[in-house]
């Protein structure tokens, strides 16, 4: 088949979604689909990003005054830095990540950013409309799909997938979270509701990532089929070979790493008090932005937290596949996996969720035997903590578990772009 995609978020962005739809679309040219995407121009590059095969047709456009004027910026400081390397500069960067930016440049692109959410829907990247329309307008009448699949967020490009359905086109909604979420401002929640109800009613196959939202679109829209649930996934290949002293993680210590996001309802105290009261685990975090917490325990226990920063994706995966334990903090919805785990169960390597054994991470991971689960209380981490360097002293580390790539491999991104092909050829026939 020929599979448009349509996919604001797109290497090189880093972002979770722009990852998912990495790996779909490259194993979904595998089974030898002819993928064409759509997408923007973000400018610059990004190091570390999925591998992409030469056979992807990528139309990026002009994503609008503002981030186009700031994907200019990235272009421009991605040619000095080649020319920086043609001289031998030694000092010139390799990429230029697209949250580069700093000082007054971020807090000048934060005020405009922010001042234009206000006014396009569903935010600023409202703004590529107008450019995306002409692509897929051309694109459709030179070189129409047999299916059109769109990745959500943003709404933009749900509002894209209709026209393409009003032209007949079958339609895929990848939806992810709904368009009408707790978060969308007040402003937009009408029209989020009104553009969501539309994809309910006209999408021809939609796509979630949990059950929960597979039960509130049915709930909310009386949809009740057409709806799958394909998961986030993760790349896991054949385990390297593992040495305690690789990606500076210390012999004598219990190697924790947390990758990911730090949100207002994923707290780190408890992580943070229990650390205290076993000096031989250090927690590493690969994070962009910090809680305070986590910055003021670094200065005080230095020998305890490595502060990573920024990590391209590829080395993430990395440093997951080294590490004694990865770290997982439990969402406010215990009812929801996030996306985390699924990456780390490539990584083959025990995971602990801090958060309770009764909620669905915690009887995923133990169904799996993939790792532990505890209450996000300092005293209940410690004792596990305690357990673990025991155990990696005396030789028996997870021994218990099951830490296989045949025992995860239904969420092997090769596995999930087998269902998204079959549900692609469904509505191709239907």
């Amino acid at each position: 088949m020929h599979i448009l995609l349509i996919a604001y978020e797109f290497p090189p962005s880093p972002s979770p979604q722009s990852l998912r739809w990495a790996y779909l679309a490259r194993h979904l040219a595998e089974q030898g689909h002819r993928i064409s995407v759509l997408t923007i121009h973000l400018g610059g590059e990004v190091a570390g990003l999925p591998w992409l095969p030469s056979t992807l047709e990528v139309h990026r456009t002009f994503a609008g005054p503002i981030r186009g004027s700031l994907a200019a910026l990235r272009d421009r400081r991605h040619r000095r830095a080649r020319e920086m390397v043609t001289a031998g500069d030694a000092s010139a960067p390799t990429s230029t990540p697209a949250h580069s930016r700093q000082g007054w440049k971020q807090a000048l692109s934060d005020m405009l950013q922010g001042a234009a959410a206000k006014i396009l829907f569903p935010d600023v990247r409202g703004e590529w409309f107008p450019w995306a329309r002409r692509r897929l307008e051309a694109l459709l009448a030179t070189d129409a799909p047999d299916v059109v699949i769109t990745s959500h967020e943003p709404a933009t490009t749900l509002e894209l997938g209709l026209l393409a359905k009003r032209r007949g086109l079958p339609w895929i909604a990848d939806l992810g979270d709904p368009v009408l979420a707790p978060y969308t401002p007040a402003r937009w929640r009408r029209r989020a509701w009104q553009l969501e109800r539309q994809v309910a009613e006209h999408a021809d196959h939609i796509l979630v990532t949990t059950q929960a939202a597979e039960e509130l679109l049915q709930d909310r829209h009386d949809r009740k089929h057409g709806i799958s649930v394909i998961t986030q996934g993760h790349a896991g290949e054949t385990p390297l070979r593992r040495e305690s002293t690789s990606d500076g993680y210390l012999p004598g210590r219990l190697e924790l790493l947390y990758t990911g996001s730090f949100y207002s309802f994923r707290r780190p105290e408890a992580l943070l008090d229990a650390l205290r009261e076993v000096p031989l685990a250090r927690l590493n975090v690969a994070a962009v932005t910090l809680p305070q917490s986590i910055v003021d325990f670094a200065r005080e226990f230095p020998e305890q937290v490595r502060l990573l920063g920024f990590l391209p994706h590829t080395d993430a995966l990395r440093l997951q596949r080294s590490a004694d334990l990865l770290v997982n903090i439990g969402n406010a919805d215990p009812s929801q996996v996030p996306g985390k785990i699924y990456e780390y169960l490539g990584a083959c390597r025990p995971i602990l969720h801090i958060g309770g054994k009764d909620d669905a991470i915690g009887g995923f991971l133990s169904r799996l035997q993939r790792g532990w689960s505890c209450d996000n209380r300092s005293d209940s981490i410690a004792s596990h903590l305690r357990g673990l360097v025991a155990d990696k002293q005396a030789g028996r580390f997870a021994d218990s578990l099951d830490l296989s790539l045949d025992a995860v491999s239904e969420w092997h991104w090769r596995s999930l772009a087998s269902r998204v092909d079959a549900v692609a050829r469904s509505v191709r026939t239907a």
